[in-house]
């Protein structure tokens, strides 16, 4: 009854109702999280303190595991400076603990506003409370999505020095892979030597970020060196030599990696046919000299195939138009308007076409997609099998 009440806007009686509850004695965890959070979406900070008050006049007596839970759903609904609020306010009342700290350092860092997250960090640590790994990875990660690589490394730094033991491959491999994104690859390797002096193996997805930063710094042969010493082939060790290769424009050899993982059993998924056309057609799309594989051809004649007009008009503009920006061409929408029985008889004429002109690059990608991504039924078949 809170919850449709709270929904209607109607704060006066929605506070009524609220204090009726807590009269008859019919409060729950559920009860604060409702109220709060109805109190909150209305900016009615004073009022979100008063419900702890409230409660506890009628006998519910303050309980910090009771404000975790309510902070927790406020930093998930992203109303995270209102829990801030009310955490400050009730201090008195209800001494934070360490799970308090953490939900707001996630909610701070999930708004994206990491000024923030850092001190309630650096408060938690004066307070004697110590992040665990989780919380440590998380702000890590969030530090290097903001580009903050400094900050970020001092953090994995401190983590080195005071608890070494602690970390896993899960926080090595944060570091690895965005250390080879930024393409600082000795920096990665030293990481990467100190895991495997520790006696930590390192995983697939691990390893597939090294192969990343190698290809992508056009140290190819090294990168093969490292693949050759996977035992088990996975989609995440092959998505990064392809995505390397197609950093250094050589589609022709991504797509060789792709008839590998074919061979050796590792199915392609969407991501990998998208990155390919990418590669070999560009993000935008191109004109090709020949009319078999023009992309106008291709994909804008596809799309008035599929009954999508509206989108093939917008690319058909570069063809009257050539200065006009037109949006970048979704290739994951165009593959899912295909994903039928029509599909897979395209994609097959498709491929005859593209090998009679000698664009078997292209022909390979487009009639394996037809043959293994088209239907749900066939995806049902590659999956069982």
């Amino acid at each position: 009854m809170l919850d449709v009440i709270g929904k209607s806007r109607n704060i006066d009686l929605f506070w009524e109702v609220l204090q009726e509850t807590g009269k008859y004695q019919l409060v729950t965890p559920k009860t604060y999280i409702v109220g709060v959070k109805t109190l909150a979406s209305a900016r009615e900070l004073k009022k979100c303190v008063e419900v702890f008050h409230l409660m506890n006049m009628f006998g519910y007596v303050y309980s910090v595991d009771v404000l975790n839970k309510v902070v927790e759903v406020l930093c998930r609904s992203k109303l995270v400076e209102e829990a801030e609020h009310i955490v400050l306010k009730l201090k008195d009342w209800i001494k934070p603990n360490g799970v308090t700290y953490r939900w707001l350092i996630y909610g701070f860092c999930d708004v994206g506003d990491v000024i923030e997250g850092s001190k309630i960090w650096n408060l938690m640590v004066d307070e004697g409370f110590e992040p665990d790994i989780a919380c440590v990875e998380y702000m890590m990660e969030i530090l290097f999505k903001n580009n903050k690589y400094v900050e970020a490394l001092k953090v994995f730094q401190s983590a080195r020095v005071n608890r070494m033991s602690e970390l896993g491959v899960e926080t090595y491999r944060l570091v690895i892979t965005w250390l080879c994104k930024k393409g600082k690859l000795g920096e990665s390797y030293v990481v990467f030597e100190e895991m495997q002096k520790r006696g930590i193996e390192a995983d697939n997805l691990t390893l597939a970020s090294i192969t990343y930063g190698l290809m992508s710094r056009g140290r190819v042969m090294e990168a093969y060196r490292v693949v050759e010493g996977i035992e088990t082939l996975d989609i995440s060790v092959c998505h990064g030599m392809i995505k390397g290769l197609l950093k250094l424009k050589r589609a022709s050899e991504a797509t060789r990696v792709f008839r590998e993982m074919i061979r050796r059993g590792c199915e392609p998924i969407m991501h990998t046919y998208v990155m390919l056309l990418q590669g070999h057609l560009g993000k935008r799309g191109r004109k090709g000299s020949d009319p078999l594989v023009n992309f106008d051809t291709i994909f804008v004649g596809g799309l008035v195939k599929a009954g999508k007009t509206l989108e093939a008009n917008k690319y058909a503009e570069r063809l009257l138009y050539r200065k006009v920006e037109v949006p970048r061409f979704d290739y994951n929408k165009f593959l899912h308007y295909y994903s039928n029985e029509e599909g897979v008889v395209m994609f097959e004429v498709m491929s005859k076409k593209l090998r009679e002109v000698g664009h078997f690059d292209l022909a390979d990608i487009f009639a394996r997609y037809g043959e293994k991504m088209a239907t749900r039924d066939r995806r049902r078949i590659r999956t069982e099998s």
